[in-house]
């Protein structure tokens, strides 16, 4: 990595923040990897409440916590925590390279709940925690830190704990604090200059401040540290990275469009991020679908290429050409996978799955590989309708389909790969990648129905058009063939059709008039933040700006509610009901907050 990376990474990570991915309820301590976490203790249950997510979570059995609010570098953070019949809210704020936390009890049990404030050590780092008295005492690479609490310590030994704490009861507000000894009036203070700073950062957006904080407080929660390549990255959820036995997991586009919003006023994190994630075409000649640490990655498949235009978007907002050196090889690498891997015979690009030797034994490199679902899974929509029927061809390893959503990505990526290759000087490059996007245009024109008014997809077997109609679709606009006429019946006729897609909860991930639409679950009909902003990149193709306004209003006045109500950014939406509270659809995943963005960057540019 070069010098400017491994800077402005090393500034970012340095200082409290929440590291670690099993609980929000950790503050860690960077470089030295030693932090401090929060418990609790129900009497009337014998499980502490540790492991909190903000996902999935039951306030009976595994705790509820709704996030309002988390800065990206720390200095506040808000949190309200349900565990059985205990409500609280915990803020914490920084004072230079010290942290404090305000724990305030909103609705106590029985019994008074206990309060634990843990010392950890993670990720076999050099380090260890010690209790003295009523003082816990961090034993860092950095040197040692005090923790003091505003309450006195009680004695509660009765803890299925392994490391040293101290105990308190939860009765009244406390505070704690690092490096030094601070009343609670001291930290009362300090939370709010820290609250002050974060709402003065989000009253730059005006009407979209609000929007704006779903979007930075989904992204930073869900921020961890890497300790592997000692560098931020930021999962789908925290719940995904559990499930997958800890550390990390990185999906392929989710990534990418995270990095997009991180950029908006985060270089360090997109960054970080984008070329995290970039690195990995070192190891499959692709950006896999999933990455993390250990070599455990998806090689049989990729996900859809959005990673050209991420990259290049984040240039411009940061002008750092470094940051494009550092990812450009990798993207032309990936550009030419492709081409070698996914082209049919008619010269348009196909989802697929290529076999491999296992590398760690684990069931998912043997299962869905070289199969239907695993093609499905390279899209990126799972069980999406309008893969129903397709054949696949396991000596090809490819679907037997032209697919119009793919080609139109692969298309925008070989034009903004080309912009980026002309950035950096690499005129023959970029002369060679125009050239692929124009082949691959004229060969989409065969995709054209005029009948139906919009490209479709085409069986390779038969020859047969598919007229199932997605938000895929739309992908055709980043041809620059499609400019004038055929854009204007494809948003006239099928987009602001409230048939197909237009209506209050846009854009369904099938049209309305589908039978599958009525599934309304997961890509069978749900709303998906990751399609609503590739159509409104399409369409700024073309300007287009009314449709845009309206798009980006809609998305956003799906989301807002149940943020507003119960701090959720979820992963997907009903397109029947603004909820996103059903089956399927964790609810604070960082690709949900595509749906404020969107809104975000009109209001930038056309002060929507």
């Amino acid at each position: 990595m070069s010098t400017q990376y491994n800077d402005t990474i090393r500034k970012y990570s340095h200082g409290w923040k929440t590291w670690h991915s099993d609980s929000v309820l950790s503050h860690v301590h960077i470089p030295d990897g030693v932090g401090v976490r929060l418990f609790v203790k129900d009497y009337s249950i014998s499980p502490l409440l540790e492991n909190l997510y903000l996902s999935y979570q039951n306030p009976e059995t595994s705790g509820d916590a709704r996030a309002a609010a988390c800065a990206y570098d720390g200095s506040y953070t808000d949190l309200t925590v349900t565990w059985r019949k205990s409500v609280i809210r915990i803020q914490t704020a920084l004072d230079g390279d010290d942290l404090v936390m305000l724990v305030t009890p909103i609705q106590k049990p029985y019994r008074t709940a206990a309060l634990l404030v843990s010392g950890i050590v993670l990720w076999n780092s050099e380090g260890s925690v010690e209790r003295n008295g009523d003082t816990l005492m961090l034993n860092m690479a950095s040197g040692a830190t005090p923790v003091y609490t505003t309450a006195p310590v009680i004695n509660e030994p009765h803890m299925r704990m392994t490391a040293p704490y101290l105990a308190i009861t939860l009765e009244n507000e406390v505070g704690i604090s690092t490096g030094k000894k601070r009343t609670l009036d001291e930290i009362q203070a300090l939370i709010a200059q820290g609250r002050a700073k974060w709402e003065a950062n989000k009253a730059q957006y005006g009407d979209w401040s609000e929007p704006y904080n779903a979007m930075q407080t989904s992204i930073a929660w869900n921020t961890i540290y890497a300790a592997d390549i000692a560098a931020p990255v930021t999962p789908v959820s925290r719940q995904w990275t559990a499930s997958f036995n800890g550390g990390y997991l990185l999906f392929c586009w989710d990534t990418y469009f995270c990095s997009m919003m991180e950029a908006f006023d985060n270089k360090a994190l997109a960054y970080s991020n984008a070329i995290t994630l970039t690195s990995h075409v070192d190891d499959v000649g692709f950006v896999p679908n999933f990455a993390g640490p250990n070599h455990y990655s998806s090689y049989d498949r990729s996900q859809p290429p959005v990673g050209s235009m991420a990259c290049l978007w984040i240039y411009k907002r940061h002008k750092d050409e470094w940051f494009l050196r550092e990812v450009y090889d990798r993207l032309v690498r990936w550009n030419q996978w492709w081409m070698d891997n996914r082209l049919t015979e008619n010269g348009l690009l196909t989802w697929g799955s290529t076999p491999f030797p296992p590398i760690n034994g684990s069931n998912l490199e043997s299962e869905n590989v070289n199969n239907w679902q695993g093609a499905a899974f390279e899209s990126g929509l799972d069980n999406s309708p309008m893969y129903d029927g397709v054949e696949y061809d396991d000596q090809r390893h490819q679907f037997l389909l032209d697919d119009v959503g793919l080609t139109g990505l692969y298309i925008n990526d070989c034009y903004c790969l080309a912009e980026i290759a002309r950035i950096l000087g690499d005129t023959e490059k970029a002369e060679m990648l125009e050239k692929r996007a124009a082949f691959i245009e004229e060969n989409m024109e065969s995709l054209w129905d005029e009948e139906t008014g919009m490209y479709l997809n085409r069986r390779t077997n038969t020859g047969a058009f598919d007229h199932r109609l997605t938000p895929f679709h739309f992908h055709a606009l980043f041809s620059r063939r499609t400019k004038g006429e055929r854009a204007e019946r494809m948003v006239r006729e099928h987009l602001l059709n409230p048939e197909e897609f237009w209506g209050d909860c846009v854009l369904p991930s099938v049209a309305r008039n589908d039978p599958a639409w009525a599934d309304n679950f997961y890509w069978r009909g749900r709303v998906w933040g990751p399609m609503n902003f590739l159509v409104y990149m399409a369409l700024r193709e073309h300007g287009m700006e009314d449709v845009r306004k309206e798009l980006a209003i809609k998305s956003r006045d799906l989301l807002m509610p149940e943020w507003l109500e119960k701090g959720h950014v979820h992963e997907n939406y009903s397109s029947a009901e603004p909820t996103g509270c059903a089956h399927g659809s964790d609810c604070f995943y960082h690709w949900g907050s595509l749906l404020c963005f969107i809104g975000l960057l009109e209001h930038e540019e056309n002060n929507l």
